[in-house]
């Protein structure tokens, strides 16, 4: 792998949800420990599996990792990081405020703004302050999915912005001397970033279409930034070995037409290759091995017996009576970036549609890929999508329409200034949320969530909201006030959990079931998705592979009543505005298994 020759000192991976940057990230970090480098791996994912993957408990100061000399890995915990953040605001005036004037600072700071400024700062000591990382030569930072990561990689620039221009001494987070304070890291941050000789940013994608689109769009909005040193990575390429095996070729030739239609843009960066691991990335021995072709022969395992493959399970199209028992509503699709949470989403609304239902699709994820995805138009189907931009502009004339309306020129002129802080964006996406959530009143509603921990994000304010709400009687607008009730109430929402059959995103949707059943909110239906365990297969890669799926289809099953099983498809997930493989095959066991 060149990219380690070349190395600079921060070296950030990026991409679509499941194109295997985590694994990319451990790989290269460990690679470089065993080259007598000392490795600093921090995970930004709020969502992180960092734990799962390097089989080691970690926290939000380094933890040396004991199968690898040199390297040490923490996860930027938001929610821990928003604690210590409000200590450090409400901690001074304990004791010397009234209990009343405490408990409303801390409400006060309770929100997604607190959240993402409190993240940043733990970001930005990494990246912008060299004492912070002064024992490590290489920081690895394997991030979130695209969306959240390009809000990451923006924040230097606009929280620099917002203080420069903020001269009332006043935001959305109260008063700005101690943000004032942090002018300089933040600085420090944007110019790491952006300096070529100690940054590389490295976009990880697969043979997928969506993926070096997304890839694409990536690089194009980094370098407005200044970020110009890129890389790319080609994850998990198949080639296949057994020219029998159907599924295999057609998987191949998938990945081909792909690379053969790769953006020019993203196509002319220097390029990584990496091909697909007959076996999980859990451990430091597979890590190892995901850069090490010697070392991936004593990590295969053989095929099971029959006896252990998981009894078959439903196809998707076993949960749409239930789904379309009522006209309205709103159906949710949770899960793990890259999942398929998108595809699953605009199956269940096309097919809903067919039923003869008004459906309404829509997406919170800020890397949106629903019209991609769906295609053609279909009869009684309508598809937005959640703009963070539009909603933004919308939200700040609202504010100065109505609260700025009997404010003189000076008071007018500090809420402008409030309304430039980069937290009004959260607030303005929240608001659209419930919105969209709202609308189940009317119509049906499928919504397409960003990955895990984004989302868990936007529940969180949803909660902090209501309980702003019912403690102040405020003026929030009707649909807010009812948006969580309207999670909790299973006649309304519905949500359904999307995963592969595989370790980490199993094991992450069942911490987000976990989450999810603490707020009320109680999941319909898991979907296990692009399943190989319906298929004959002979390639060896993918006997393997399907093999290692039988313990994670029994788990799934053990955690829910409802369980679906989608197969693998050998060609685009859609294509000319037909389903393939999604919502109409049953899940059998191969022809040599029954």
């Amino acid at each position: 792998m060149d990219l380690l020759d070349r190395a600079p000192r921060y070296l950030f991976f990026t991409g679509k949800g499941g194109v295997g940057k985590t694994s990319v990230a451990c790989s290269t970090a460990i690679a470089l420990a065993d080259r007598g480098r000392r490795v600093l791996l921090v995970c930004t994912d709020p969502a992180s599996n960092l734990d799962e993957v390097l089989e080691t408990t970690l926290g939000s100061a380094p933890t040396f990792i004991a199968a690898v000399t040199g390297l040490a890995a923490l996860n930027l915990d938001p929610e821990e990081a928003a604690r210590a953040y409000r200590e450090r605001m409400v901690g001074p005036y304990r004791g010397v405020l009234p209990d009343a004037a405490i408990r409303s600072i801390e409400e006060q700071l309770s929100g997604a703004c607190t959240v993402e400024i409190a993240a940043f700062d733990e970001f930005s000591k990494l990246l912008g302050d060299a004492r912070a990382t002064v024992g490590f030569d290489h920081v690895v930072f394997d991030t979130a999915p695209t969306g959240h990561t390009l809000r990451l990689l923006e924040l230097p620039a606009a929280w620099t912005g917002f203080l420069e221009a903020n001269v009332g001494g006043t935001s959305c987070l109260g008063p700005l001397a101690g943000l004032k304070a942090q002018q300089a890291l933040y600085d420090a941050s944007r110019a790491a970033l952006t300096d070529a000789s100690a940054t590389v940013l490295v976009l990880v994608a697969r043979a997928e279409r969506s993926a070096l689109s997304e890839a694409e769009r990536t690089r194009r909005e980094l370098a407005e930034l200044g970020v110009t040193r890129q890389e790319l990575v080609l994850n998990g390429l198949f080639e296949a070995t057994d020219r029998g095996d159907r599924m295999a070729v057609a998987l191949q030739a998938r990945g081909k037409r792909a690379l053969a239609e790769m953006p020019a843009g993203v196509g002319a960066l220097p390029r990584t290759r990496i091909g697909l691991m007959p076996f999980g990335l859990v451990g430091v021995a597979a890590l190892r091995a995901l850069l090490a072709p010697d070392q991936r022969a004593p990590l295969l395992t053989v095929s099971p017996q029959a006896s252990d493959i998981a009894p078959a399970l439903g196809p998707l199209s076993d949960l749409l009576p239930e789904l379309a028992r009522a006209p309205h509503g709103v159906i949710l699709t949770m899960g793990k970036g890259g999942v398929g949470k998108t595809t699953v989403a605009v199956t269940i609304a096309v097919e809903l549609a067919r039923r003869g239902l008004r459906v309404h699709l829509t997406t919170t994820d800020p890397a949106a890929h629903v019209q991609g995805a769906l295609g053609d138009a279909v009869a009684g189907l309508r598809v937005t999508r959640i703009d963070p931009e539009a909603e933004t502009r919308a939200y700040r004339d609202e504010v100065l329409r109505t609260t700025g309306a009997g404010l003189d020129a000076a008071g007018r002129a500090l809420l402008e200034e409030d309304l430039r802080s980069p937290c009004t964006e959260e607030v303005a996406v929240f608001r659209a949320f419930a919105r969209v959530v709202d609308q189940g009143e009317r119509e049906l509603v499928v919504i397409d969530t960003a990955p895990t921990g984004h989302t868990l994000l936007l529940l969180d304010a949803a909660e902090s909201y209501h309980r702003e709400v019912l403690r102040t009687r405020g003026t929030a607008p009707d649909e807010v006030r009812k948006l969580l009730p309207r999670l909790r109430d299973p006649e309304y929402t519905r949500v359904v959990l999307v995963t592969l059959a595989e370790a980490t995103p199993v094991h992450e949707a069942a911490a987000l079931q976990r989450d999810l059943e603490r707020a009320e909110i109680h999941p319909f239906a898991w979907v296990i998705n692009q399943s190989l365990t319906p298929l004959r297969v002979t390639d060896p890669v993918l006997v393997q592979r399907r093999a290692s799926e039988a313990r994670y289809l029994r788990e799934v099953a053990a955690l829910s009543p409802r369980v679906a099983l989608v197969p693998l498809a050998s060609g685009d997930a859609w294509h000319a505005g037909r389903l393939d493989l999604l919502a109409v095959a049953p899940a059998r066991a191969a022809p040599e298994e029954r």
